[in-house]
């Protein structure tokens, strides 16, 4: 059991509290004049280019690295690989926050923000992929709750309710594989309707499949990512179990990971055999995608596979931290660098100032909830009353 900590006026005045203040501060004005002045006062967005930054980071990015919460549960749980199960709890606490910001983000977004649950409730346009993805992430973000709903039970010694989720763990865990795999995949397929505007490098028949594929392993890099911080500012609220069993996690998920990530960048290349893309490497587009394809996919990929060969625990960091970048890298090369690669620069779509500060004020948010949540409830440590179950 992790220490308490006690809290006075001066422990609060912190760099982290002062810092992540001003951004807050700074983004509730910028929300204020996004929600007054509508997008033209703040964006960059034009007919030609109606999807900007909050789409390309905060949407797919987002949902992509949220991918742990189903990739940890479904190790755990589906394959039985309890030895990972102290990661469960921060990955689903980090999907969470990932999904219900990206449902903040996308009001920033949309035009009209009151609209947003109208595809899920009072659409009849089911063959819409963006119908799909929107139930999907409806559906994901509630079973998500669900999911971290124990932790918050237990802080608050709701011992019966608590004990009636737990049962339903499995069906928790399936019901949010298949919602993740519909999703993940249904985002790629989003981009499949522009043939014309997207790059032939990134645009294929199999973009559901590279970004589901891609999905697994940056919520495998997430997991890391997220461990190795955690470690790094909220060691002390980490129980023995939890400190035993991170190297574990670290080794366990970066083998994963390297596996993942060298089939992905296989079936990449069949994608550019199957559509004869060949030529198009030697432009400065196919310099760029092989940047992406070797620097950030099959580098961090290798680094992987050392880590685990050396039981390196910190290669395996670094490498989980050039994962996500590279998924980043992938999401804005398909979503805004490749996208409208033909239109004249003075066309191209760059974000405003105060798209790319909001986007940082929705991380920011991001960041201190979790810091709030896993300071207080049983995140990286197990609650005394419940040890016995594992």
């Amino acid at each position: 059991m992790p220490r308490k900590t006690t809290l006075d006026a001066g422990s609060l005045i912190t760099p982290f509290n002062v810092i992540s203040g001003i951004i807050i501060l700074a983004g509730l004005i910028l929300t204020i004049l996004r929600f007054t002045g509508g997008l033209g006062a703040v964006t960059h967005l034009d007919n030609n280019n109606p999807w900007g930054i909050w789409i390309g980071f905060d949407l797919l990015c987002g949902v992509a690295l949220a991918a742990g919460g189903y990739v940890t549960s479904a190790a755990c749980y589906i394959f039985g690989l309890k030895r990972y199960h102290s990661a469960v709890r921060p990955a689903i606490l980090t999907a969470f926050l990932g999904y219900a910001l990206v449902v903040l983000a996308l009001h920033y977004d949309v035009g009209r923000p009151w609209r947003l649950p109208y595809p899920v409730f009072l659409s009849q346009g089911t063959t819409s992929l963006l119908f799909e993805v929107g139930l999907c992430v409806f559906l994901y973000l509630t079973v998500l709750f669900v999911e971290f709903s124990p932790a918050a039970m237990e802080w608050l010694g709701l011992k019966r309710v608590r004990n009636i989720v737990v049962r339903m763990t499995l069906v928790l865990t399936i019901f949010g594989v298949i919602l993740s795999t519909l999703h993940q995949s249904s985002l790629g397929a989003l981009f499949m309707i522009a043939p014309s505007k997207l790059h032939p490098l990134w645009y294929s028949g199999y973009l559901p499949v590279y970004f589901f594929i891609s999905s697994i392993f940056a919520g495998l890099s997430m997991v890391i990512f997220e461990s190795s911080l955690s470690h790094r500012f909220l060691h002390h609220k980490m129980d023995e179990t939890h400190l035993n069993e991170s190297r574990s996690v670290t080794l366990g998920f970066s083998k994963a990971a390297a596996f993942v990530m060298a089939g992905y960048t296989a079936i990449k290349l069949i994608g550019i055999a199957m559509d004869n893309n060949w030529h198009y490497l030697t432009t400065g587009f196919g310099q760029w995608y092989l940047l992406e394809m070797v620097g950030f996919v099959a580098l961090p990929a290798f680094l992987y596979a050392l880590a685990v060969r050396e039981k390196n625990i910190y290669l395996a960091r670094w490498a989980a931290v050039w994962s996500v970048l590279g998924v980043i890298l992938n999401r804005f090369n398909v979503s805004l660098v490749a996208f409208n690669w033909h239109l004249p620069s003075a066309d191209r779509y760059f974000p405003s100032w105060m798209e790319i500060a909001t986007s940082i004020f929705i991380v920011t948010v991001g960041v201190v909830v979790y810091r709030f949540i896993s300071t207080r409830m049983p995140i990286f440590y197990e609650h005394p009353d419940y040890r016995q179950e594992h």
